[in-house]
């Protein structure tokens, strides 16, 4: 009883209330948890709730990890001036599918905030092992109570998933590499689900030897969507256990991560509307041509409280545009092929900002192989967007067992190893169908003017009677077909991947782009019900590019003669007259 006293008393001294143990009623269960609330702490303070790890409670997590002679967790409360709260799990474990315990965690706030007035905006949550994976849990059903999450040695073992309505949301996750109960190589992935989500870029800003701590690297993508940022503190040959070293200590790692984010919206939203995370953007151009076609960028900028006073557009770290008045647009001229992360800065009347970015990849080719993606069954590759008359699916996407999807074919003879399957279900014309290049896809292909081959080999999956399958190359502004050719299968692959198919002919398409412009292949099966499609071996390839555009050359009338094109290739066998060519007329004798 003394030593209890003696320390009740130092605790007291130095700033803090005694660690106090507490009951609260959830479901008709009563649960505990451990408490610790500075002295002195004032109004609209933060709180932090941190979970155990499976097999522990909240008297281990606290004494045994969170404290040390040299820096606690009592004492960067006590600095901080937050409130912090131990939860014991029931049976020293987690719900991590449920609301047993997210309903506990929201309890323990309610609470928080009747007793301590904490701050709603500023509540954080981590969470060690099973309590990291309860923090990932959480980041899908309280995301609007939680300003920022913390989970250590801890992710899904059934791999992460982010809701499409969840905010975007800021994430320190800190690991050991030589985890032997949570391998460090499932850190990443679980990551990337919400470096995705967030609109962060996918290259890590990387700060090696972080804070004097030999081989402890910093990771952090960002920021993203609402400035968020997600991080990863890897820390070498550290086993499944809470770091504590002098360099880096958990604790204070997850304060100083954590005191940066609030749930008050006070500054402005912003957010890029034209572009995507991951979006690749490829353009057919001569061979040695670096730099990209011109391609705009456009925001959408608010301020809930105030007005916008302007929007800076940013290719890096160098400024591409500055708008004071809608429509919020930048144009990215002369842009070197690769990686380029492209920013939208929002600024109130209060000097508030706001930042989101997004990655994309710009590619310059003179050829592409349109299928090969097609390498995952159950898959539905990026780039390509598909429709059957009912559901309409984007790439990349997998996990499909039926309907439009990549069959992947294990026959002993067969006339290709992936092709990708897609249907007509209502038979109505154009409403069963593959494009690769619509918004929605991922992928934007550019085409400069020129003279191009697309090559495609297909096959009906299961119709009784063969259907034309029609190939159109479509301006992606507003649907306008430029060519179209109708092809009728002669291979039924006969519903199954097994089935021994021959080797369907190679088709081509050739035709003419005479203005540069974003365009989409499409390919339709048949006008009839349930009709369907596989294509396989698809590929583009610009045969020779014009400077001026190519045009069209009005029907001949007479003898026939050689016609050549702007490049020298002859293109037809035509008669003598006189035609047109660039709104010109040109005499052929």
């Amino acid at each position: 009883m003394k030593k209890k006293t003696i320390l009740s008393l130092l605790l007291m001294i130095g700033g803090l209330l005694p660690i106090a143990a507490d009951n609260i009623t959830v479901n008709g269960t009563s649960r505990s948890y451990n408490v610790i609330v500075p002295k002195n702490l004032g109004e609209n303070r933060p709180l932090l709730i941190f979970c155990h790890g499976y097999n522990q409670d909240a008297g281990w997590m606290q004494n045994s990890e969170f404290k040390n002679e040299k820096v606690s967790m009592e004492a960067v409360c006590d600095t901080a001036k937050f409130v912090c709260v131990f939860p014991n799990g029931i049976d020293k474990s987690w719900d991590t599918s449920g609301d047993r315990d997210i309903n506990f965690i929201k309890a323990i706030i309610e609470k928080m905030v009747t007793q301590h007035n904490i701050d709603r905006n500023r509540v954080y949550l981590g969470g060690f092992s099973m309590g990291g994976m309860l923090t990932y849990h959480a980041m899908n059903r309280i995301p609007d109570l939680i300003a920022a999450f913390c989970p250590v040695s801890g992710y899904p073992m059934g791999g992460a998933t982010a809701g499409s309505n969840v905010r975007p949301i800021p994430i320190l996750h800190i690991h050991g590499t030589s985890d032997d109960v949570c391998a460090f190589s499932g850190a990443q992935p679980a990551l990337n689900v919400w470096i995705k989500h967030n609109g962060c870029p996918t290259t890590a800003k990387v700060k090696s030897n972080y804070n004097g701590f030999n081989g402890a690297k910093m990771h952090t993508w960002g920021p993203g969507n609402d400035g968020v940022e997600v991080k990863l503190l890897e820390l070498p040959n550290k086993g499944h256990w809470i770091c504590k070293e002098t360099q880096v200590y958990t604790g204070k790692e997850i304060w100083n991560f954590c005191k940066n984010y609030s749930l008050n919206k006070t500054s402005p939203n912003v957010s890029i509307t034209s572009l995507k995370t991951g979006a690749k953007y490829v353009s057919f151009a001569p061979a040695g041509q670096t730099a990209f076609p011109d391609f705009t960028i456009t925001a959408t900028a608010d301020d809930s409280n105030g007005t916008i006073e302007k929007v800076e557009f940013y290719d890096g770290t160098t400024l591409l545009a500055t708008c004071t008045a809608k429509p919020y647009q930048a144009t990215l001229t002369g842009a070197k092929t690769g990686t380029h992360t492209l920013k939208a800065v929002a600024t109130d009347n209060d000097g508030e900002k706001s930042m989101v970015s997004v990655e994309v990849t710009l590619q310059v080719l003179t050829s592409l192989s349109l299928s090969s993606a097609f390498n995952e069954g159950g898959a539905l590759p990026a780039g390509w967007t598909t429709y059957d008359s009912s559901e309409r699916r984007t790439g990349y996407s997998n996990g499909y067992s039926q309907g439009c999807r990549v069959l992947q074919f294990t026959g002993s003879s067969r006339g290709f190893n992936y092709g990708l399957y897609f249907r007509n279900i209502g038979g109505s014309a154009h409403q069963g169908w593959a494009k690769y290049g619509l918004s929605d896809g991922g992928t934007t292909l550019s085409l400069a003017p020129g003279h191009y081959t697309l090559k495609y080999k297909i096959c009906n999956w299961n119709m009784a009677n063969f259907g034309s399958v029609e190939l159109n190359v479509e301006k992606r502004a507003n649907g306008e077909s430029i060519v179209k050719q109708t092809y009728l299968p002669t291979i039924n692959i006969g519903n199954a991947p097994s089935y021994s198919f021959g080797n369907p002919e190679q088709q081509s398409l050739e035709f003419d782009v005479t203005e540069q412009g974003d365009y989409v292949i499409a390919i339709y099966s048949a006008a009839s019900e349930w009709s369907d499609c596989i294509v396989g071996q698809l590929s583009l390839t610009a045969d020779s590019f014009s400077s001026t555009g190519i045009k069209t050359i009005e029907a001949p009338q007479f003898e026939s003669d050689v016609v050549y094109d702007l490049q020298g290739r002859k293109v037809s066998v035509i008669r003598k007259g006189i035609y047109i060519r660039n709104g010109k007329k040109i005499l052929i004798k």
